[in-house]
Formats: C-alpha cells, sequence, structure tokens
C-alpha cells in the first residue's frame, strides 16, 4: 500500500467558490483521493484557505473593518462551498491559524540561516500622502508593455508579471497620491542558485503533464532572478528578524506552507506523521494561473530548505461561462452556493468532468448542462439502472436471478462488465478523469443496448431463461456502476448501493466480484430526474440580469437627506478640453471651481460633444469624490449627465463659478 499526499490549492479568502475553483482543483484532487482510497492507497488530502495579502487588507480598508474579519467571513463560506460538493478532505485549516504562523516564521528563518535569504536594498513607492510604502497591490498604474490599466503586480490585459516602479503613471489606490520612489529594503531568496536543479526537476519528471512542463520551461529559458519574499504590511506573518519591524512575509512564500501546516495539524490530531505521506508520493492539484509558482518557487524554496520535491503538479485549464470569461466584478460567474440551491451537487461533478479533459479549456452552458443531464444521465445511466431494478423486482421477486446457457451476446456484454473496473481505473490512475468517466458511460450506453436487444418484458413469457440472463447481467452492471460512479457521483453511488444492498462502496476491486444468484434489491427509486426547458431559461435569464445590475451605476435606491448632503455639488466652467488618446467616449477637462488652480476632470462625452464646444460651458460638478485614474488620466471630479444622452445639466447662467448647488 502506498502513502498519497494531496493537496487542493488554497483559496484565497477574499471571496466564495464559484465552478472554476471547483472544476480546476477541488473536484479533480476529490476524484483522485477517493479513487485512490479504494483501491487501498493511504491517501492524506489537505487544504487551507489563504488569507493574507494585499486583496485583503484593500477590501478591509474600503469596508472600515479588519482584515481577520473578511478572511474569517469568506473562509466560513469556502468551508460551506467545499464541502456541499462532497469534496473529501481530511482537513482545511487557516494561513492565519498560530500554527501556521510558527511554521512559516521558522521556515524563513531556516532558509535566512543558511544564507539562501538575503537583505536587498532596493527602491520603492511611497505615497507620502498615506505615510508609508506600498505593496504591489496598492498600487495602480498604466502597463508599460501594452498601455492598460494594471495592479502593480501583474497586467490582466497582457498577462505581464510586473513590479510597482515600472508602472507609467502610478498612484496609490487609497487615495490617489501619486507616489514618489525612495529607498527601503526587502530580503530576497537566492532562486537563481536553483536554475539548474529546477531544469532538471522540470525536464526529468516524467509525471508532469505537459501544460506544466511548457509554462515552466518557458519561465526558466528567461533565467531566474533572485525573488522579493517580504512585504511593507500591518497584515501578514511578520518577518523573524529583529531588523525587520513592520516587514511581514509575501503570500507567494506563507501560503504554499499552508500544505504542511494543514497536514501537521492533521498529525496531532490523528497521531500519525505526515511526513510519511510526504517522503512517499505527492501530487498538488491546482489552477493554471498558478503554474510557475508551483513549479518553479515552491521547489526552489523545498530545494534550499532540503525537503523532497513534489511528484506531480496538475493544472486544470480555465473554465469560461457561456462562451465568456468568467469575472468576479461583473457578477459573470455561477456561485456554487447559487448551484447546490438549485441542483444537486453531483450533477455539476459529472458536467464539469465530462465536459473537457482537464488539460483544456472548457466552457460551462446552462444548455449543454440540461443537454448532458437528460441525454446521459437521465436517459442513458438512469434510465438503464431504473428498468433493471423495476424489472428484477416485477418479474423476479426482487432477487438477482440465475445465470446459464450464455448466448454469445451474453458473454459480449458481460466481458464489458468484468472489463470496466481495470479500464476505468486506469484512467484514474493516470489523472485522465474525464476519459474514465467517458468509459463507464460507454458501457452503461452498451447496457441499455443490450436491454432492449433481450426484450426481457417479452422473453419472460416466451424463454424466461434468457429473461434471466439478462436481469442477472443488467443487475452486475448496475452493482459495477456504483463502484465506478463512487469518486465522481458520491452521492448517487451510495444512492445505487442502497438501492441493490450493496453495504459500502470501499473497495473497488469488490467491483469486480459477481452479485450471487438469489441477491436481493430493494424498491427502486428515480435517480435522475430531468431538467425542464424552463428552468434553464431562468438560470439564463437570472445570469444576465446579475450582469446588468453589476454593470448598473444608477442609484436606484432611496438614500437620506443626510446622506444626499454628504455630496457637494459645484458650479464650474469648462476651460480647456482634449480628447483622450485611445479612447472614444472619455475628454479631460481643465474645470475652474473657484479654486486655486482648475481641477482636472475625466468625462466621458466624447461621443455627444467636441472639446472645442465645451470650453466656455458651465457644468455642475460633484466635487467631492475621491480621485480616481479613468483611462490612466487623473480625474478629480464628476461632471453631470444624463446617462442615455449625455446631456449636460447646466446651472442658469447667472450662477457663479465655484457656487455650490446644495
Amino acid at each position: 500500500m502506498s502513502k498519497i499526499f494531496i493537496s487542493c490549492a488554497l483559496p484565497y479568502a477574499n471571496g466564495p467558490c464559484h465552478l472554476g475553483h471547483i472544476r480546476s482543483t477541488y473536484l479533480p484532487a476529490d476524484i483522485y483521493a477517493r479513487y485512490n482510497r479504494m483501491i487501498g492507497n493511504d491517501v492524506l488530502m489537505v487544504c487551507a484557505t489563504d488569507e493574507h495579502g494585499t486583496p485583503i487588507a484593500v477590501k478591509a480598508d474600503k469596508e472600515n473593518k479588519k482584515p481577520i474579519e473578511i478572511s474569517k467571513r469568506y473562509h466560513d463560506m469556502i468551508v460551506s462551498d467545499v464541502e456541499s460538493m462532497n469534496i473529501s478532505l481530511d482537513n482545511f485549516t487557516r494561513t492565519t491559524d498560530e500554527a501556521h504562523y510558527e511554521l512559516a516564521q521558522n521556515f524563513f528563518k531556516s532558509l535566512y540561516d543558511k544564507g539562501y535569504i538575503y537583505r536587498e536594498d532596493i527602491q520603492q513607492l511611497y505615497c507620502p500622502n498615506c505615510n508609508k510604502f506600498l505593496p504591489d497591490r496598492y498600487v495602480e498604474g498604466l502597463c508599460p508593455v501594452c498601455g492598460s490599466e494594471a495592479r502593480g503586480d501583474h497586467c490582466e490585459k497582457c498577462g505581464k508579471a510586473l513590479n510597482p516602479t515600472e508602472l507609467d503613471e502610478p498612484h496609490c489606490i487609497t487615495c490617489g497620491t501619486t507616489p514618489v520612489i525612495k529607498d527601503t529594503f526587502q530580503y530576497a531568496f537566492k532562486l537563481s542558485e536553483f536554475e539548474d536543479a529546477l531544469l532538471e526537476y522540470i525536464t526529468s519528471n516524467d509525471n508532469l503533464p505537459a501544460n506544466v512542463k511548457n509554462y515552466a520551461t518557458n519561465w526558466l529559458k528567461e533565467g531566474l532572478t533572485d525573488w522579493i519574499l517580504t512585504r511593507d504590511m500591518d497584515w501578514g506573518i511578520p518577518v523573524p528578524l529583529d531588523e525587520a519591524k513592520g516587514k511581514v512575509l509575501y503570500v507567494w512564500i506563507e501560503a504554499f506552507l499552508g500544505y504542511i501546516s494543514s497536514a501537521s495539524q492533521w498529525s496531532k490530531q490523528s497521531g500519525r506523521k505526515w511526513e510519511e505521506y510526504w517522503n512517499d508520493y505527492v501530487v498538488h492539484f491546482i489552477g493554471k494561473d498558478i503554474i510557475y509558482h508551483h513549479s518553479i518557487f515552491w521547489p526552489g524554496l523545498l530545494k534550499a530548505y532540503g525537503c523532497k520535491l513534489p511528484d506531480m503538479i496538475y493544472a486544470g485549464e480555465f473554465l469560461s461561462l457561456e462562451g465568456e470569461k468568467m469575472s468576479t466584478s461583473k457578477n459573470w460567474v455561477i456561485w456554487i452556493a447559487d448551484f447546490v440551491k438549485d441542483y444537486e451537487p453531483d450533477l455539476l461533478r459529472y458536467y464539469l468532468t465530462i465536459n473537457a479533459p482537464l488539460n483544456k479549456d472548457s466552457d460551462f452552458s446552462w444548455d449543454d448542462f440540461q443537454r448532458r443531464n437528460n441525454d446521459e444521465l437521465a436517459d442513458v445511466i438512469g434510465n438503464f439502472l431504473h428498468r433493471t431494478f423495476v424489472f428484477t423486482k416485477k418479474q423476479f421477486d426482487s432477487k438477482v436471478p440465475e445465470y446459464a446457457n450464455p448466448t454469445a451476446e451474453d458473454e459480449d456484454f458481460k466481458s464489458a462488465i468484468d472489463a470496466l473496473p481495470d479500464k476505468a481505473g486506469e484512467y484514474i490512475a493516470n489523472y485522465e478523469f474525464r476519459e474514465a468517466l467517458l468509459e463507464i458511460f460507454k458501457v452503461a450506453k452498451k447496457g441499455n443496448k443490450y436491454f432492449n436487444d433481450a426484450e426481457p418484458w417479452k422473453a419472460v413469457k416466451e424463454d424466461k431463461a434468457k429473461a434471466a440472463n439478462c436481469l442477472y447481467l443488467s443487475n452486475q452492471l448496475a452493482k459495477t456502476l456504483a463502484y465506478m460512479l463512487k469518486p465522481f457521483l458520491p452521492t448517487k453511488a451510495d444512492k445505487i448501493a442502497e438501492i441493490m444492498n450493496l453495504g459500502s462502496l470501499d473497495r473497488w476491486e469488490d467491483a469486480k466480484a459477481d452479485l450471487p444468484t438469489g441477491h436481493v434489491i430493494n424498491k427502486a427509486k428515480p435517480l435522475f430526474k430531468k431538467i425542464e426547458d424552463k428552468e434553464i431559461e431562468a438560470q439564463k435569464a437570472k445570469l444576465k440580469e446579475n450582469l446588468t445590475e453589476s454593470e448598473d451605476e444608477t442609484m436606484s435606491d432611496l438614500v437620506t437627506i443626510d446622506q444626499f448632503d454628504e455630496f457637494v455639488i459645484k458650479i464650474g466652467e469648462v476651460k480647456e478640453a482634449e480628447k483622450i488618446e485611445k479612447s472614444d467616449k472619455l475628454l479631460k477637462l481643465q474645470v475652474d471651481l473657484g479654486e486655486e488652480k482648475p481641477r482636472q476632470i475625466v468625462a466621458g462625452l466624447a461621443k455627444f460633444y467636441s472639446a472645442e464646444e465645451l470650453i466656455g460651458r458651465k457644468v455642475c460638478v460633484v466635487a467631492n469624490l475621491q480621485p480616481a485614474k479613468l483611462f490612466g488620466t487623473l480625474s478629480e471630479g464628476m461632471i453631470l449627465a444624463t446617462g442615455a444622452s449625455g446631456a449636460l445639466l447646466s446651472p442658469d447662467e447667472n450662477a457663479e463659478v465655484g457656487e455650490r448647488i446644495q
């Protein structure tokens, strides 16, 4: 018996789980874990929520809450989502646990003492208004490569990894101030020293799938540079050095260690050593967006520490939604909590597995989800099982009949049943989960054809032995399907087992054992139901409605007079106007509000007015908005205009510049 250490990529605790999270990481890990337990391997599957980093700190700032409150809120949601999808984790912890802090600090200190981590003098962006150095996510600006709006660490449009000091027109996301560059220091990891070792690890590891190998190899071709491991923040694990006050560990050193801290906490509870699992076989299930972290950074850290490197890194490709990229900010997404309110989790587990192999991008479509549920689960698997159980009860007193004098058709069908456990098992062992499920479906489809061709409803009257053989073999396949479906559809598999009096489905090998003649089955219950067109239309309408609502910037809710009074609206006069390059909608205006100098305001009026038409015109301006960047240009207010026609809300000609409207 082998020991297997399985980890799921740590979900970031700034939001609940959606379909993409389950598809790329947690579902394939669960299928693999369940199968290995069934064949007798000793499995430890762990995960934790990743709860540090700037996005959580930024969200906390916006909500005027403490970061731990944000991470706790989403940790609880994520746990609920994972449990609702029947993901069979052995342990699920948090990176805010005290045990994780201790482990991460000890890990850092060990690498520091070995000389693999060193202090490095660097230049970093500093906000003079907030009086602090700005971590990467606290800075936004324009990508130096493609010119699009980008964060301090990454450009979503072109995919370039960035340093905040590389951004054009940077600004602090807290106050909008343009930061300055100041000298400071951080701690760096000597990743460059491990370039040859990591190249050998990637190229010689036959376990790694092609997408991981290709991505990592291309990264290594560019050459590795040393890697900054610390940040200037209050939120995070403090760097365990006296001189490093105010600095915390970067999440991409300590989050990896969540696998180990979760496993070590499991060890304390179980009395069993997690190291035995790690030292035997390690597999990480991740999404493709964090391939280079897991194939280069993490193995580099482990190499420096002296640990065995992961044997397998399986990276699931992306899942889109109705042909479009998922977007949580636009609410173009299906949350797990919403899905399981309307449908059983096994239906989603089936669809996400059968829809496409993990090494290819795939798409979730409500219409295709309905088709696969109705045509495959209900019409093929469900129909075969229900007919088998009902006919056995009606014609054979709920007992498996005798099998005698089989025909060539009987033996051909029996061979397919007997071969299924080994075929499906081999696919799962090789991480080909879709192919395993397709093989199961193919044999179930063969079972339907065999049942139809045998016509037991006729044979029971004319040749009962023929009908008996048909129902004997059909029950054998039903039993085999219960075992085969257990890793994929655990709840439905257990229901099949309950109907068939099989007991627990713990051993894959038991799928090969024939049910004895006379074995009694229970009354059949419908296992799958069809999904009506009106349900799917309602789901698609809800998805579009959510998107519309998220894009609607109107203030439809009632506000109190006190809330309205918080807005400062003044009379302004446009002094200068010009189009913003590469934008069809935006104009950059210099507006006199009776202040020492004009305000720069970006307004979406270019489709309705030329720049020349606006010069000299009086306008109404919301004057106390937080400064923001629009298309890379700082905007210090808002011009009031109608949404549809862009018509300006113009004040009376007698209104004085700078006069407050309310």
